[in-house]
């Protein structure tokens, strides 16, 4: 992915969350369940299996699974230039750093 620095993301735990969160609070709440309705695991198999069954389902996990890699603070669906050159998540003290070089 050219524009779209997916390793990166890939690293930080936090775009894991986003992820399996648009996911499956998405199904949750389509098929009017809880989080302590998947007590076994047929119940989260069940749910998953339902979600590919689906087409609707399906469709809205994409779209949130879409909204949650994207990234919000550059025009359009690609990296900005300066993120594409990362190989690993900055971390606070990087961006505190750069910003008192400013």
């Amino acid at each position: 992915m050219k524009n779209f620095n997916l390793k990166v993301r890939m690293k930080n735990p936090i775009f894991w969350i986003q992820i399996i969160g648009a996911g499956l609070l998405a199904a949750l709440s389509y098929n009017n369940m809880k989080p302590a309705d998947l007590t076994t695991w047929k119940g989260v198999f069940d749910l998953l299996g339902g979600i590919v069954m689906n087409p609707f389902l399906l469709g809205m996990v994409l779209w949130n699974v879409w909204s949650a890699a994207n990234d919000p603070t550059t025009a359009g669906t690609s990296d900005s230039a300066n993120a594409l050159t990362y190989e690993t998540p900055k971390n606070a003290k990087e961006n505190k750093k750069l910003e008192e070089n400013k």
